[in-house]
């Protein structure tokens, strides 16, 4: 077995490689923030740079305005346009098939049976892996992990002014870099809602997904009791129960179980940024010299990313109702 089965390691390659597409299909519409970050125009590919730069308006032109007949047009030079740098982040997953199972899984339907368990398998731990940290402060696995909603809106019972992505929030300057944050400190309420919804307001330019913790949610579906309740389609046709607020819809996600938390996210200025060449991008099957096995690599390279800030919500400190 030492010397391997070449029709054995092509036929995995050639199944894996056509399983990837169908793989990423299941994992980014799992859960309800990668369903929010990849559906529609929230995931962007990009095909390379020494940082990903996301370009940002924080200020209107001084120039524009009425004129009369010969009147000076003002040329002043303007500020306002500037950019968020993010570092790429990578990501992998491991399949791996020794060579007892091999010798097991020798005819090949056999092969794909097997492989296809092991595919699901990477793709539950992906879910569960990067969900999580999807929601996280990007300082997980010694600041391996990417940026994650508590590192680019709220984290903990912060004001939202902390530095992200080379531009210090902190800058009476920079105001316009800070999130809303809310410290309900209490029970759920629709006014606490209405509070920090417009907050992130401005026009028709409203969050369009509210994700928080299943208590939190039946909380809210308490609220409307008595009430006619309305869901979003989009998100029911994907699998998640929601209810509307204001016309948004509010679901829940395992991860945010007992945190006292609420997201609301206005997706247009959030992006889950990809590798256009290397987004699940599988390795041939290989096998080490000193192991009977063989093993291929799922890699990913990108970063989640948000060019506005002020759009996104946060409220935390919200007790059981």
């Amino acid at each position: 077995m030492a010397a391997g089965n070449a029709n054995f390691d092509e036929i995995l390659s050639t199944t894996l490689k056509n399983y990837v597409p169908k793989l990423t299909d299941n994992i980014f519409t799992a859960r309800p923030l990668f369903y929010a970050l990849t559906n529609g125009q929230t995931i962007r590919r990009v095909s390379g740079g020494a940082k990903i730069v996301v370009p940002i308006i924080y200020g209107t032109n001084s120039t524009a305005g009425s004129y009369s007949g010969t009147d000076t047009i003002a040329t002043t030079a303007q500020t306002g346009i500037t950019a968020a740098e993010y570092d790429w982040k990578q990501y992998a997953a491991t399949v791996t098939i020794n060579g007892i199972e091999e010798a097991k899984n020798n005819g090949e339907a056999q092969i794909i049976d097997l492989l296809e368990g092991k595919i699901f398998q990477t793709q539950e731990t992906i879910i569960e892996n990067m969900n999580t940290m999807f929601f996280g402060n990007a300082t997980g696995n010694g600041g391996k992990d990417w940026m994650g909603l508590a590192a680019l809106i709220g984290l903990g019972n912060d004001d939202g002014s902390a530095a992200l992505a080379g531009i210090d929030a902190t800058d009476a300057d920079n105001t316009w870099w800070r999130s809303q944050v809310n410290n309900v400190g209490g029970a759920l309420t629709q006014a606490e809602m209405a509070k920090t919804y417009n907050d992130c307001s401005v026009g028709n330019d409203q969050p369009t997904i509210i994700i928080t913790g299943q208590t939190q949610y039946e909380t809210y579906e308490g609220l409307l009791e008595g009430q006619i309740r309305y869901t979003d389609t989009d998100m029911a046709d994907g699998g998640f129960q929601n209810l509307l607020f204001k016309g948004c819809p509010v679901t829940f996600d395992g991860t945010l179980l007992g945190e006292g938390k609420m997201y609301m996210l206005n997706t247009k200025y959030l992006q889950l940024v990809a590798h256009s060449d290397v987004w699940f991008k599988p390795t041939p099957f290989v096998r080490p010299t000193n192991q009977d096995a063989v093993f291929s690599q799922l890699l990913c390279y990108g970063q989640l990313t948000t060019s506005n800030r002020a759009r996104q919500g946060y409220m935390y400190g919200i007790t059981p109702a």
